[in-house]
């Protein structure tokens, strides 16, 4: 067993080794270690013991561990591995075809071009207009978002394992319970949450044998040698209480190994650059979202500008391909106009591989009441896309994956809400649309932008999007003397409408403190 273990070591070492010289900060980390190496404070009669001594001196060995710690989230879920259910395949393949053909329509019916160079004028005026895009005069009247978050729910709706055998005409299902997929049980959940003081629920709460007076003076003191130690897997840690909101942005930035540097500073500008050069349909859907999500909400309009910049910048970045290694979706590839269709004239559309759906936009808004910097913020904003949300809108068995929250959520509020669950099927009330719009946004432009930060330091905490339907079934277990008096999904709709008043923390705590599986 011993030997065997060993074997396994020295080849996950050997990926780790390639992996790490195919990354962009192994240049500068190399350089770095050279001079390291040829510094005075590495002694040749003790070569080693000196190296690892300087090595954790200067920081390295912590930037060295942070990269190990992010290069083994990323590898959690197996690179290269594509959806394994075959009907959950066709289902995303044939999705695929549907957002492609409603692209390629709109663009037929507009006559427009995907993409094309921009014309001297409109890149002078996008330039001198870059802070402040909402300005930008550009007739959006006819185009329209490709899809939205409830008609991808109407294609999950529809799926079925080719195990079913339906002895009815085929009609959409009214719950996910028949689909074999395995969830989380409450019991399975209480990691999430078990109880403890949290700033979320009572920041004014004196600690324990602590010598600070609250537990938020606590967390911010700690929260400082947190930063200053810079090792990720701690920040991870630390989140769990919550995080206080003068630190927040540095201890995401930590944690998602999204820090800002020369090297970063360089990408977004050349990502710019793309804008200006480059006049891409998918622009005018971005722009479309902001207008039609933050820039009518009265939390986030003020961030309108910097929104454009940031979404812009993303349907141009190329790396973010990287994450179609681990998902279950396939970008859309088409040939360069005039061009003969064969492998070195076909490329990716849009080059980030992703095209937005109405309420694309709502990624990105929690993360702007962090970062004054579009740079910072754009970086943010692609690793938490990249690790979490790419998950939210495709078709995939994955335990991540929104068809597996969604059910996670039918067979909570099934197991913990019966006669709610009754009432609704009586009343023909899908349960999963009380919860889907929730759970595909994240359950951002839903809840105070406070308690979004809040959900999502959990989510980073726990590096896992389950905390979606459990704070769906908390607020819905919330609202059911209400819900029960109502017989329409309109009424229902309207019961949950006002979540402003929702406080995810103690919410989550207490449906876990109170979780009793029969």
């Amino acid at each position: 067993m011993e030997d065997l273990k060993d074997v396994s070591i020295h080849h996950t070492t050997e990926i780790l080794t390639a992996e790490l010289q195919n990354m962009k900060s192994y240049k500068t980390f190399y350089e770095n270690l050279q001079r390291l190496v040829a510094s005075p404070a590495v002694k040749e009669d003790d070569f080693k013991n000196s190296l690892l001594n300087a090595l954790k001196d200067s920081g390295m060995e912590t930037e060295l561990r942070n990269t190990i710690f992010h290069w083994l989230r990323s590898r959690k879920h197996p690179m290269g591995i594509k959806e394994p259910i075959a009907y959950l395949k066709k289902a995303q393949v044939q999705w695929e075809k549907r957002i492609h053909k409603s692209l390629n329509s709109m663009a037929a019916e507009l006559k427009v071009a995907l993409s094309q160079v921009r014309s001297s004028d409109d890149k002078e005026e996008i330039m001198e207009k870059w802070n402040e895009l909402s300005v930008y005069d550009i007739d959006l009247s006819h185009y329209r978002p490709v899809y939205a978050p409830k008609d991808f729910l109407e294609v999950l709706l529809w799926i079925r394992s080719s195990n079913y055998r339906p002895i009815h005409p085929p009609e959409p299902s009214w719950d996910f319970l028949h689909l074999p997929l395995k969830v989380k049980t409450l019991n399975d959940l209480v990691k999430l949450g078990r109880g403890e003081l949290h700033l979320g629920v009572n920041p004014s709460a004196r600690p324990i044998g602590s010598n600070y007076p609250t537990l938020s003076a606590e967390r911010a003191a700690f929260g400082q040698k947190v930063i200053t130690i810079n090792h990720a897997p701690v920040t991870q840690e630390f989140l769990k209480k919550g995080s206080p909101r003068s630190l927040r942005a540095k201890l995401w930035a930590q944690v998602l190994g999204a820090e800002v540097g020369p090297t970063e500073e360089k990408y977004y500008k050349n990502l710019k650059c793309l804008v200006l050069q480059y006049d891409l349909m998918v622009d005018k859907l971005i722009i479309k979202d902001v207008q039609l999500t933050a820039s009518n909400d009265h939390q986030y309009f003020v961030f309108e500008d910097l929104l454009y910049q940031v979404m812009l910048c993303f349907t141009r970045d190329w790396e973010i391909l990287s994450v179609f290694k681990h998902s279950s979706a396939t970008p859309l590839y088409g040939t360069l106009k005039g061009k003969v269709p064969n492998v070195e004239n076909t490329v990716v559309y849009p080059p980030s591989g992703v095209i937005p759906f109405h309420g694309f936009t709502m990624y990105a808004t929690p993360i702007c009441y962090l970062y004054d910097d579009p740079i910072q913020l754009y970086f943010v904003f692609r690793a938490f896309y990249m690790r979490y949300w790419f998950r939210l809108h495709e078709v995939s068995s994955h335990e991540q994956g929104v068809l597996t929250l969604c059910l996670t959520f039918e067979r909570l509020l099934h197991k913990h809400e019966f006669v709610l669950w009754e009432h609704l099927k009586k009343n023909s009330i899908q349960p999963v649309r009380l919860a889907f719009k929730w759970i595909m946004r994240a359950f951002s432009g839903h809840l105070p932008p406070e308690q979004v930060l809040f959900l999502w330091d959990l989510i980073l905490a726990y590096d896992s999007l389950e905390i979606l339907p459990l704070l769906a079934l908390s607020i819905v277990s919330l609202r059911r003397e209400s819900l029960l008096t109502v017989d329409t999904l309109q009424n229902c709709e309207a019961v949950l409408a006002d979540l402003c008043s929702i406080s995810v923390v103690p919410l989550i705590q207490m449906a876990l403190v109170n979780c009793k599986d029969i």
